[in-house]
């Protein structure tokens, strides 16, 4: 216990939820022990409000700093703009500049406009795809941020989405009359997807999928997307928020050879720093010129300027092929330890964005366990790993004999019948919940 847990309870009362993002919530990871709140950052290591350093060997900003916290490259640039001045009346030339670059990318995008985050462009990519088609309907697979469209899918039915990453999303708030224009697909389910499509015949305005998450699209899946939606004039979105600049220099897409009409990204694009892209097809972009799609602070220039000395960095450092190499080296590594210790894992995910999960029946139990222990170690760990540019051989060997020893910890643990006796602390939580 310390400043930055006394810092959380404090938070909880001033706070709805006590953090402004899911994934930073203490009880995703560890109830009561994990530090909430950090005093500064740097590559992969971070420093808690009592000084504490720890390695960051889970999610490094939840999938933004691909390149590592405060790297030297990016931070040069945005403190010259700083100095310049990050917003005026008049419009910043970063923006030309990196939608040229993105286009320039992706050779079948022909424009781009920008947001400030990744659901925040994820909305302008529905609504795009609504006013180019004059249609409603939207049909998706896997987890697009919380805004009304994608959770009207939960209007009618209340556990439409809990295959797509988090179960219990209450759709409260959400205007009931939009009840029936969102409805979610099974990734690499084909059957299921055309499904769909022909139940929504001449509805259907957007198709919106992520190119890649936890396995690889089977081989037909998604080419019957591009196929259905062109066959009935849908726009086909991709989600690239969590898998773009990972496998490629690009979106993942361009990975597994499809062409879509429109591509939206964020996290890793600008290394930190905010900012969201929309990408696309002429005729898609232009349509919004036919709706209002328009907010101050996505003109500040911060967010361009970063991105575009991210890309250069990345395609400097050849990073993608950095990040499967760590990836690969980590999956390896928590597949050796859960042989020599018998404890039953399941891996998934791309090399650069892995996971693993226990396949026991106590599985978040031996979860918690695993990252108070290595927490203990001076890790900030859980059950997934992302990758980026600051994890080198250093700090891959002690993490790597860290896992190794948690591991015979956890085992120690099974052998007692009891893992829960082991934590100090409540189980961590599985999934969207309200907090008290």
């Amino acid at each position: 216990m310390g400043k930055s847990q006394d810092l959380y309870r404090t938070a909880k009362g001033l706070i709805p939820g006590g953090t402004q993002l899911l994934s930073k919530r203490p009880e995703m990871f560890l109830p009561d022990l994990w530090p909430a709140y950090y005093s500064r950052a740097k590559g992969c290591e971070i420093w808690d409000l009592d000084g504490n350093s720890f390695l960051d060997m889970t999610t490094m900003g939840v999938g933004t700093c691909v390149l590592g916290y405060a790297d030297d490259d990016v931070n040069r640039v945005v403190k010259e703009i700083v100095d310049a001045g990050n917003m005026s009346l008049l419009n910043a030339p970063e923006e030309v500049a990196l939608a040229q670059r993105l286009c320039a990318l992706h050779p079948w995008a022909s424009m781009a406009r920008f947001t400030r985050s990744g659901g925040e462009a994820m909305a302008v990519a529905v609504r795009l795809a609504r006013a180019r088609t004059r249609r409603d309907v939207v049909l998706f697979c896997g987890y697009h941020g919380w805004h009304d469209w994608y959770l009207a899918a939960n209007l009618g039915e209340n556990t439409a989405l809990d295959g797509h990453l988090l179960p219990g999303l209450s759709p409260r708030g959400v205007p009931r009359a939009l009840r029936g224009t969102s409805h979610p697909f099974k990734y690499n389910d084909t059957m299921d997807f055309v499904r769909l499509m022909k139940t929504y015949t001449g509805e259907v305005a957007a198709v919106v999928i992520e190119p890649v998450r936890n396995m690889a699209p089977s081989p037909d899946f998604l080419s019957a997307i591009r196929q259905e939606t062109r066959a009935q004039g849908a726009v086909l979105v991709v989600d690239e928020i969590t898998a773009g600049w990972r496998l490629n220099l690009g979106g993942a897409h361009l990975h597994f050879g499809i062409e879509p009409d429109l591509a939206v990204f964020g996290k890793a694009l600008s290394n930190g720093y905010p900012l969201g892209a929309v990408i696309g097809k002429r005729d898609v972009m232009e349509s919004a010129q036919e709706t209002f799609i328009s907010s101050t602070y996505w003109t500040d220039r911060i967010g361009p300027a970063a991105a575009l000395a991210t890309l250069e960095k990345m395609e400097k450092m050849s990073v993608p092929v950095h990040l499967s190499a760590v990836g690969k080296r980590v999956q390896e590594g928590w597949r050796a330890a859960a042989k020599v210790f018998k404890i039953d894992i399941e891996i998934t995910g791309i090399l650069p964005l892995s996971h693993f999960s226990f396949l026991h029946e106590k599985a978040l139990v031996l979860k918690t366990l695993f990252t108070q222990e290595m927490l203990d170690r001076g890790f900030l760990a859980s059950t997934s790993f992302y990758a980026s540019l600051a994890h080198g051989e250093e700090q891959m060997g002690r993490y790597l004999e860290a896992v190794h020893d948690v591991f015979s910890r956890l085992a120690k643990a099974l052998a007692t019948g009891n893992p829960e006796g082991a934590l100090r602390g409540p189980v961590c939580h599985s999934g969207f919940r309200r907090l008290a």
